[in-house]
This record gives structure tokens, sequence and C-alpha cells, in this order.
């Protein structure tokens, strides 16, 4: 098949994937930073969300684009290194053209996918994992605070551990978008001179947005743990 036997379809895998999760954390930011406006109105959010099938579905897919964007990743980086061969070892100096965070993208991948395991035991696990357990009849589980998003919010953003670790992520997944994104546009036929720039440019615009507005609830809410503290 061609998405699968040549490198030029793998790469199309991996654009399309990308694009999707990039959607993905596109909403997910803007349902976050209602959170610093409406804690209220975020609570609803996640009890509109929880363990309903549309949710479910919902992650599910996500759940299925993520792996499949991940054994493309690898897969095109080992393909890279065969067709290097030798060469690899050879001391060579990078283009200046060449950007760093392209020449570590499998390294930045990796951060990230470590950055949402922490997320998921930080929050999936408390939130969609135990309602989904209940409905399945394990009515000894506690869903108290299963829609409670902010209640999860403050208690991991409290810790400084935390706090740290994430913000390490959101710079490694800033990384990784800022090159991606472009990359992907490129993969898909918007490679010709003027249109790659302006990718370039929407792509760094885009994901600084994205990154943000995710950081703005982290460092929000650990300085309201600061002054609670107080």
């Amino acid at each position: 098949m061609w998405l699968s036997n040549s490198s030029v379809g793998r790469k199309v895998v991996m654009s399309v994937t990308g694009i999707a999760l990039v959607l993905f954390l596109t909403f997910h930011m803007a349902m976050n930073i209602t959170a610093l406006f409406s804690e209220e109105g975020y609570n609803m959010i996640c009890e509109f969300l929880g363990a309903n099938w549309y949710a479910v579905a919902a992650t599910s897919a996500l759940a299925v684009l993520f792996i499949i964007h991940i054994i493309y990743a690898f897969w095109l980086q080992v393909q890279n290194r065969r067709a290097r061969g030798s060469e690899r070892y050879a001391v060579t100096n990078t283009p200046k053209m060449v950007e760093w965070s392209s020449q570590n993208m499998l390294a930045l991948g990796i951060i990230v996918l470590a950055g949402l395991g922490l997320h998921l035991v930080n929050f999936w696990s408390k939130m969609m994992l135990p309602e989904l357990l209940h409905k399945a009849g394990m009515h000894d589980v506690d869903i108290t605070y299963a829609a409670n998003g902010v209640y999860h919010i403050r208690e991991t953003f409290s810790n400084p551990i935390f706090v740290a670790l994430y913000i390490v992520w959101l710079g490694a997944l800033l990384f990784h978008l800022t090159h991606g994104f472009w990359s992907s546009m490129q993969s898909l036929g918007w490679n010709n001179k003027v249109w790659i720039n302006r990718w370039k440019c929407i792509s760094n615009i885009y994901s600084w947005v994205i990154v943000l507005g995710f950081a703005s609830v982290v460092i929000v809410f650990f300085l309201q743990s600061l002054c609670g503290a107080c």
C-alpha cells in the first residue's frame, strides 16, 4: 500500500495524523483556558464530556491517531538511518538552514510522549477512567471529583515538581510543533517558496499560542496556590 510502502506515503500519514492532533490540542487549550475565567464553566465542560459515548469515542480515535503517529515517526527514523548508512558516523557540519528542532524531532517526541503519560496519570486516570469503571459496574470506585476538573488542576499545579515537569513538557511540545506543523504542510504539497515561508510563520505563531495557553493555566494556578499558602 502506498501509504506504508513509500517514504512519501509515510510522511503523508505523519502529516495528517499530526494535523489532527494539533486540532485536538487547540480544542484542549481553549477548554483549559476557560478555567481561568470561569471555574464553574470549566467544570460544566468536564461534566458534559465525562465518560459519555462521544467523549469516549473521541478519546479512542485520538489514541489511535497518536499511536499511528508514533509508529510512523519511529519507522521514518529507522528508514532515514538506513538510508544514511555509515555516513551518519561521519563528522559533518549541520547546515545553518537546518533547524535544531528538525534535527531532534524524535527526542522531542519522546519527551512529549512522556509528558502525555504524566498528564494521563494526573487527569484522565482521575476523571474519565473512574467514570468508565463506575459505568462498568464497579460502584465502589470514588467518582466524587471525577467531573471536577478545577479540583484536579489545583491539586496538580500546587505541586512545584509537577509545574516544572509540565513546563519542560510544554517546551518540548513548542519545538516539536514549530517544526512539525510547517513540515506537515510541506509533505502535503504546500512546498513552493512563497507558501512554505508563510506556513513557517503561521506555524511559529500558532505553536506559541497553543503552548502559552496551556502554560498560562499551569502558572496561574501555581501562583494561586502560593498566594493561598501565604
